[in-house]
């Protein structure tokens, strides 16, 4: 019980209890209702739109970490398979890596601007940095480029078959790959250490470097198998939602490097599939180098609440987001459209590369 509370339960009760408050201090109950969350809360937002379709008219959710099930052994990739290898990578050739993968696909969109707009049609091979020099370390090596590759491509079973997404080409290896130490040594997620320990292994001495390939590919069966139902958030039929008028916004930085984003477009594409209309009550937006909700160095959504809010009392679905970067003290550095997905934003060639103005909307980005 306590973790269907945690999983979908308490969200509806605090909906309803909100609700009830609400009506009995105003005398009436409120006109609309919505939901914003970000990660977990993204996650909380659409369990809402697939279960509790009633409970809210408008719901935006950023980086929704809607696979529980298969997020966080997804997270443990990188750390196995340095482990499995006997060969730890070290920071400075993760920062390498992320770097030249900027480098290769940041004018994809026709501005140099540090940022790739469409990671998945990036083809930067880490075998390219073979030989290359890592900051004060020393060369890439081929054990570096194997696990380099091996988790970019994302986890797969020991026949090589499809388990889940891997990291975004131009993405920080870092917060799930970490390696620290002489002689060094890996340093799993804190919240992906506590899943093994208290989900799957149910033992808080659990040990992540007696992992195999074997024994995580039982986990990740277990892990799909008990908490899929509970935890996981990847429902396509969302009939319930669409048929009471109800509007949702999704959106997900490309370079997430907690909650990799492919997951988030593969739900949606699921939805895509089962559902012919569903443009006219769900949208997402995939932002450009953007990495975890509010952790973001570049172009971040400006307001996306606002346009949720037009979207439900006014009639007003978005096709673009705003989106700016800022300094210090607010002001305006740069600004850009957010496309509606599959849609990237491309300078047009005319204008201020710095202006939102003079970009266009397209599904293919420029090959550069």
């Amino acid at each position: 019980m306590l973790i269907r509370d945690n999983a979908y339960l308490g969200i509806h009760a605090m909906t309803r209890v909100g609700k009830e408050l609400t009506a009995a201090f105003y005398g009436r109950p409120p006109k609309y209702s919505y939901f914003r969350g970000c990660s977990t809360g993204g996650r909380q937002g659409l369990m809402e739109v697939q279960r509790y379709p009633d409970d809210y008219d408008g719901v935006l959710s950023g980086a929704p970490a809607i696979n529980w099930d298969r997020l966080h052994l997804a997270q443990m990739w990188g750390q196995l398979v340095m482990l499995e290898s006997g060969h730890f990578v070290r920071p400075c050739a993760f920062r390498l890596a992320q770097a030249r993968a900027v480098e290769a696909c940041d004018l994809q969109d026709g501005v140099a601007d540090g940022v790739i707009p469409e990671p998945r049609q990036c083809p930067f091979d880490p075998a390219e940095l073979l030989g290359a020099d890592s900051e004060d370390c020393g060369p890439i090596t081929e054990a570096d480029i194997a696990v380099l590759t091996k988790i970019h491509e994302g986890p797969r079973r020991r026949d090589g078959s499809f388990l889940w997404y891997g990291l975004a080409p131009g993405t920080d290896f870092l917060p799930l790959n970490q390696t620290a130490g002489d002689p060094i040594d890996g340093a799993p997620m804190r919240i992906t250490l506590e899943w093994f320990r208290y989900f799957l292994a149910r033992d808080p001495d659990f040990d992540w470097t007696g992992l195999t390939q074997a024994s995580y590919e039982q986990y990740w069966d277990q892990s799909v198998e008990e908490f899929g139902r509970v935890f996981g958030t990847d429902r396509t039929d969302l009939s319930g939602f669409r048929d009471r008028d109800g509007k949702a916004i999704v959106w997900h930085g490309w370079n997430d490097p907690l909650i990799y984003a492919q997951g988030t477009v593969d739900w949606f594409e699921g939805v895509e599939d089962r559902m012919d209309d569903t443009g006219d009550f769900l949208r997402l937006f995939m932002v450009p180098g953007a990495r975890h909700c509010r952790d973001m160095p570049g172009i971040t959504p400006e307001n996306p609440f606002a346009a949720l809010v037009r979207w439900v009392e006014d009639g007003v679905p978005p096709d673009t987001l705003d989106a700016a970067r800022r300094n210090d003290d607010g002001e305006v550095l740069q600004s850009r459209p957010i496309c509606r997905y599959p849609k990237s934003a491309v300078y047009s060639g005319d204008g201020d590369p710095g202006d939102a103005s003079s970009f266009e909307c397209r599904e293919e980005v420029l090959d550069r």
